[in-house]
């Protein structure tokens, strides 16, 4: 991954007078583990002069504010499913822009996740809701000295979250998860074993659309998702790497059965009518070039591989 512009990505920061749709990917790498310069998965999608993030991986906070993405124009944010390279970052990004009159949000914001697998009903096992009481119990005393001494908001006044209500698992069905007059949002349950729910999402707006994979194996209901949207964000992995290099079995099973290849993102791509297809979230390293050329043998529209901070500008065509 090489941060220099390219036929579909660009550096950041974005204008203040930003106009239109864009997709900023954040951060790109994979798993729990620190692989790499690349920040953890998250991916900002910006509609003119509002936000909406997804995900919140290691290094999303500095990214955003790096981006040029301040808390005060978030409208909602959304977690594709709870696995902490998804999430670990979200205490950080709620405590650095919760505010302030300058850049921190100070209305309420939507934060749109998964609740918990009920076959596991009986297990103290928490879902996004259980994840932000968690937070702001675990960071009461700096929340409370901070709306006394510096004239905040009560912070568990602004987060609103909506735990989503998913179909049973196997379900295809694409179901609404959040809309206002910028945007319409959708989902679909996608399949990353053991994980369940886990969901991807798309973005309707009336500049474009951009359909975002979350952690998926090839999965038929993304390409129902994703029919004809201007730009798929697909993750991707390097299955050869892990194939034979001693890592546990276990391990290596689950990249083959919870992740899609570069290839098979490519086939999603086609199926869908996709107009242009970015991967990100890419786990295994690999030389800038093997991504989008394993693509490229599954799909013929435009192929980019995404780097933390790369923007893109969605134009319909």
């Amino acid at each position: 991954m090489s941060p220099t512009d390219s036929a579909l990505l660009t550096r950041g920061p974005l204008p203040e007078d930003h106009r239109g749709l864009s997709v900023v990917t954040l951060g790109v790498a994979a798993g729990p583990a620190i692989r790499g310069r690349e920040n953890g998965i998250a991916t900002a999608i910006v509609v003119d002069d509002v936000h909406y993030l997804v995900d919140f991986g290691l290094g999303c906070t500095r990214a955003a504010h790096e981006a040029n993405l301040r808390g005060r124009s978030l409208r909602a944010a959304f977690i594709t499913h709870l696995h902490s390279d998804h999430v670990a970052e979200l205490p950080a990004y709620l405590l650095w822009n919760w505010g302030t009159q300058v850049d921190g949000f100070t209305r309420p914001v939507d934060l749109v996740g998964p609740g918990t697998d009920p076959a596991l009903d009986g297990l103290a096992l928490a879902g996004t809701a259980g994840l932000i009481d968690g937070v702001l119990d675990a960071y009461s005393y700096d929340i409370h000295i901070r709306v006394g001494d510096e004239g905040r908001p009560v912070l568990r006044d602004l987060i609103h979250v909506r735990e989503m209500m998913t179909p049973s698992p196997g379900s295809a069905e694409i179901f609404p998860v959040y809309e206002d007059d910028r945007v319409r949002v959708t989902a679909t349950l996608v399949e990353h074993p053991p994980v369940f729910p886990a969901v991807a999402f798309r973005f309707d707006t009336e500049h474009g659309s951009v359909t975002l994979s979350g952690d998926t194996t090839e999965c038929e209901s993304l390409a129902v998702l994703a029919r004809d949207t201007d730009v798929l964000v697909h993750e991707a992995v390097n299955l050869a790497f892990y194939r034979g290099r001693g890592f546990p079995d276990a391990f290596v099973r689950h990249q083959e059965i919870s992740h899609a290849t570069p290839e098979g993102a490519g086939r999603i791509a086609t199926q869908a009518g996709a107009r242009a297809l970015i991967l990100s979230h890419l786990a295994g390293p690999a030389e800038p070039s093997y991504w989008a050329e394993a693509a490229s043998a599954t799909y013929s529209g435009p192929v980019e591989t995404a780097w933390s901070g790369a923007v893109h500008r969605v134009t319909r065509s």
